[in-house]
């Protein structure tokens, strides 16, 4: 009994030791909205650059992000497209509260494919929106969970036309896939974030939605409780917030996290 109690010990101590060292190795991990994509592919470009070891990103919709999470996943940044799914993670313990910051700033717009004879729609007139679709859909991320799809909602309801357009939206799993539904000219108009409007040529901005008609769109940034390298998680958000990253956003078209 004594020998198998001091072998169970000794695998258990070995197994932590190789959990340790497995979390040593991995690569920074950084679970980002997917809105960010080529922002912070050049954020992780500068970062390497100036002498860290890559980082690798894992990029999806929020609500998929923080659930993802909250089940283990090996995340130690997380990039929210809205608060309320940083909280989530904050309620159940699963970020540092004091490494929470917000990183930027976003605005929602209203696009339509590249080659559409539409220039412009008056945002408030339901006999326009309608016109425009015509027997089309209004591409919009989920709108129950996923954050340009709860902007975009509040946005149609500020404006009188969610009980009229309800019954005309084509959602995607995230804002990309949004993006590449009017694009694909799959739908006539759909409402994104302007840094994905001005990343795909196939598309153009018809109009930009009032920032008083949704809450305002931040992208809070903080660590995660099971971050592997708290050190180096905590310099990257540093990083995140320098002026080489902040340049990169800014060129991306996001707005000053103030």
């Amino acid at each position: 009994m004594r020998l198998s109690s001091l072998l169970l010990t000794g695998l258990i101590g070995l197994a932590g030791l190789l959990s340790t060292a497995f979390a040593a190795d991995r690569p920074l991990t950084v679970f980002a909205a997917a809105s960010l994509k080529e922002s912070l592919d050049g954020v992780e470009r500068a970062w390497e650059a100036s002498g860290h070891p890559k980082f690798v990103v894992s990029y999806a919709a929020s609500s998929a992000l923080a659930r993802q999470i909250e089940a283990g996943a090996p995340a130690d940044v997380f990039i929210s497209a809205d608060n309320r799914w940083m909280d989530y993670l904050q309620d159940r313990k699963l970020i540092e509260p004091a490494s929470r910051f917000v990183l930027v700033r976003n605005d929602l717009v209203l696009i339509a494919p590249a080659n559409s004879p539409l220039k412009t729609i008056a945002l408030d007139s339901k006999q326009a929106w309608l016109a425009a679709l015509g027997t089309g859909r209004l591409a919009v991320a989920e709108v129950a969970s996923v954050p340009a799809g709860t902007y975009a909602r509040q946005a149609l309801e500020k404006l009188g036309l969610w009980d009229a357009l309800a019954a005309h939206l084509a959602q995607g799993e995230n804002v990309r896939a949004t993006l590449e539904f009017v694009a694909r000219g799959d739908t006539p108009l759909g409402i994104v974030y302007l840094t994905d409007a001005k990343v795909e040529p196939r598309v153009k901005v018809l109009a930009a939605f009032p920032a008083a008609s949704h809450d305002p769109i931040v992208y809070p940034a903080a660590r995660t409780v099971g971050a592997g390298d708290a050190k180096s998680a905590a310099e990257l958000l540093a990083f995140l917030r320098g002026r080489q990253a902040v340049a990169i956003f800014r060129a991306a078209g996001f707005a000053d996290k103030r």
